[in-house]
């Protein structure tokens, strides 16, 4: 792959992969070793988090189809060599947050994606894409899931800066875009439809 075609994109949004797959088997020892080395370039590479944290789902018994998502990754990472985090002298050394989710976006087993970013200054500083240990039945509830995992993060990451004698005296602010998921973090009685989430 060290002379591929790049792409602009790691992933194909137009095809969902599955543990089912009916392409066939592969060696599953070639796949790990690749999709090991690329869960290592994560830790610099924060574009690539999701799409590899979705093939390594596959590591038991991956398939052709599996492989060729690989393969589109690494053709991806091929033109992308020149791209990294760059930290630059900044005035506002803030820590700041976004993340996201996908409601049940495992075709599997209908678990949905936590995915959260903070960055410091002018750079990411930590990055995750997991999938959740239960399964959401509403888009808020997978939300909800995301913003406490993400609010642990910015609770370490708080502790940490302080430790390093950079305490954050702002509140860190996390951008999310569900507004319910919002209303009951502000307010976490229970509401009549999301009453059987507990913390």
């Amino acid at each position: 792959m060290l002379h591929c075609n790049p792409i602009a994109s790691p992933i194909n949004l137009n095809e969902k992969l599955h543990s089912e797959d009916s392409s066939g088997k592969i060696d599953g020892s070639k796949y790990r070793k690749i999709v090991g080395n690329l869960l290592y370039l994560t830790h610099t590479h924060p574009d690539i988090i999701h799409v590899v944290s979705v093939v390594a789902r596959f590591m038991q018994t991956p398939t052709k189809h599996h492989y060729e998502a690989v393969k589109r990754i690494l053709r991806y990472v091929s033109g992308t060599t020149g791209y990294g985090i760059h930290y630059t002298k900044n005035e506002e050394f803030v820590l700041f947050g976004y993340f996201d989710s996908d409601w049940g976006g495992s075709s599997d087993d209908r678990r949905s994606t936590t995915g959260w970013v903070f960055s410091l200054g002018s750079g990411a500083v930590a990055w995750c894409s997991m999938k959740q240990l239960v399964t959401a039945l509403l888009s808020t509830e997978a939300e909800y899931i995301s913003i406490t995992s993400a609010a642990c993060e910015a609770v370490w990451l708080r502790r940490l800066l302080a430790d390093m004698n950079e305490k954050q005296e702002l509140p860190i602010i996390i951008r999310c875009d569900n507004s319910s998921a919002i209303s009951i973090a502000r307010n976490p009685t229970h509401h009549s439809r999301t009453k059987y989430i507990d913390t």
